[in-house]
């Protein structure tokens, strides 16, 4: 179980690192679904391993993480198309 949720960590922290990283060198947009999705990824992943350790401090900042890609996703979301005028 150790390894797992170790990976499990892991894997959190590169989905977090490969959103900021496509954002900063404009391979993504920051209002992109790919990029609040792997920040969503990440940062769940990351709230299961920081609970697993017990760093409640960073489970906290994770949990925020979350909340805000959670709410910036679903404006994306819900957003609806512009229609286009002739």
């Amino acid at each position: 179980m150790d390894l797992f949720l170790e990976v499990i960590g892991w894997i959190g922290s590169i989905a977090v690192l490969l959103a900021y990283g496509l954002n900063s060198y404009q391979k993504i947009g920051s209002d992109s679904i790919l990029f609040y999705g792997l920040n969503l990824a990440g940062g769940l992943l990351l709230v299961i391993y920081t609970i697993y350790k017990e760093a409640y401090p960073n489970t906290f900042i994770n949990v925020c993480w979350v909340l805000v890609a959670l709410i910036a996703l679903g404006k994306v979301l819900m957003k609806t198309p512009d229609k286009k005028e002739p």
